[in-house]
């Protein structure tokens, strides 16, 4: 079994995170449960910014947060000293709930809508990163009405495309996000930003795709942005204090995977932006990063209850567990791969292979295929890893499933910070069918 963080097996031969037998979880919490180690958080966040500190550069990381989503994991990230980035105006009100501080708030997203877009200024933000320039244009006139000055980064599309899954490529020419460098949009994006009157132009943004275990496609894309950087300075008197380099920095979901360390990550990155700066003779810009999956995917952990059981001779077995693609989407949307243990069982020797089923009603709702494990039983706890980033979520309520409850873990002790929906909360929003009278 490959330990993340602080798993372990215990004496009684249960896996065990953050110091919690999580069989006792089960019992406490129901399943499924999202389980993750707040030490691993931690520790992430951490590497990511002691690589900056060591370099003695200004920066901030700021957490992807829709990886996952809560007031807790914003309060904890608040904790960390890190920054955060949001895409809609949920994530954005759930952050005002859980006091994060405004001004460390940078807003993503391709179609932000108007709404969006007032309650940002509204809140006094940090920074919005404009995406096309119809966002450009309408938040020139918000921050107009309002008489408020917003800190902006604009998005660049430049070409990297980075070693990934197709669905999950976002840097390359070929995008729904960002402006484009090949046809000029850039240049026109940043004409038009540096000479509004209510919008300062820090910088540029870029990323260039997820699950990323190099640090090429990174060097590439810093070498087109100061390749642009340059021509600014020369057309439009414009030099960038801030470059956004993304985030995308993989995990070890399954053997085979083979990220590499945050620092070298960061250390790279710092490495041929300082080196760039000083070729264009321009004074070093602040660097940002949003690690998202990097901080909580292998901090999550998801236990099942299993239920039924099926055996096709000469074919495979079955088994079916209490979740499925409505608290983990990934294999349904783009055939990840996870691996998992008998919580309950953790040091028995795996003697058979089974595939795992989830409940719902489509025949493409499996989370693993082909998973070695002892001989299962009905209530064994299967404990499937690395599922903290894109697990709750994208969580759904297919087939009226209720959403999972989620408990932090840390130093032997576990909170709950959502709790489990029930079938009430699953018709709190419905009406009733009111037939109209007719004359």
């Amino acid at each position: 079994m490959y330990t993340h963080g602080t798993s372990r097996i215990n004496d009684q031969g249960h896996l065990e995170i953050g110091g919690v037998n999580t069989v006792e979880l089960a019992k406490e919490y129901g399943t499924p449960l999202f389980v993750y180690d707040v030490a691993l958080i931690r520790e992430r966040a951490l590497q990511f910014q002691e690589a900056f500190k060591k370099e003695n550069v200004p920066y901030q990381v700021a957490y992807a947060s829709k990886a996952f989503s809560c007031m807790a994991m914003f309060q904890l990230a608040d904790e960390l000293g890190l920054s955060l980035d949001v895409v809609s105006g949920g994530e954005l009100y759930t952050a005002i709930e859980a006091g994060f501080p405004m001004e460390r708030i940078h807003f993503h997203g391709n179609n932000k809508s108007l709404s969006e877009l007032e309650m940002a200024v509204d809140a006094k933000i940090g920074c919005v990163v404009v995406d096309n320039f119809y966002e450009l244009e309408e938040l020139s006139r918000i921050c107009k009405e309002k008489k408020y000055n917003m800190n902006i980064l604009l998005r660049i599309t430049p070409g990297v495309e980075a070693h990934t899954h197709d669905y999950i490529s976002t840097g390359q020419e070929d995008s729904k996000f960002g402006f484009d460098l090949v046809s000029g949009q850039v240049h026109d994006a940043v004409k038009l930003a540096n000479e509004d009157e209510w919008l300062k132009l820090l910088g540029v943004h870029s990323h260039i795709g997820s699950q990323i275990f190099e640090t090429t496609g990174f060097v590439m894309a810093v070498e087109k942005m100061f390749e642009l950087i340059t021509e600014w300075k020369e057309r439009f008197n414009f030099i960038p204090t801030v470059l956004n380099l993304g985030g995308g920095f993989g995990i070890r979901y399954i053997e085979g995977d083979t990220p590499l360390p945050a620092e070298e990550y960061v250390t790279k990155m710092i490495e041929v932006v300082k080196q760039k700066a000083a070729e264009s003779n321009l004074t070093m810009p602040e660097i940002w990063i949003e690690p998202g999956r990097s901080l909580v995917g292998d901090a999550g952990t998801t236990l099942y209850s299993i239920g039924s059981k099926k055996h096709i001779p000469n074919v495979r077995d079955y088994l079916a567990v209490d979740g499925g693609m409505s608290d983990n989407l990934r294999p349904a949307l783009y055939q990840a791969e996870y691996e998992g243990v008998l919580a309950n069982r953790a040091n028995e020797e795996a003697t058979e292979t089974f595939s795992i089923a989830g409940k719902c009603c489509e025949s493409g709702d499996m989370l693993i295929w082909d998973l070695p494990l002892p001989k299962a039983n009905h209530e064994d706890i299967l404990a499937v890893f690395c599922t903290g980033a894109y697990g709750y979520a994208m969580a759904n309520n297919y087939n009226r499933i209720p959403r999972p409850a989620v408990v932090f873990v840390e130093d032997g002790e576990a909170f709950e910070v959502i709790r489990r929906e029930r079938f009430e909360d699953l018709v709190r929003l419905d009406l009733p069918l009111v037939k109209k009278v007719t004359k």
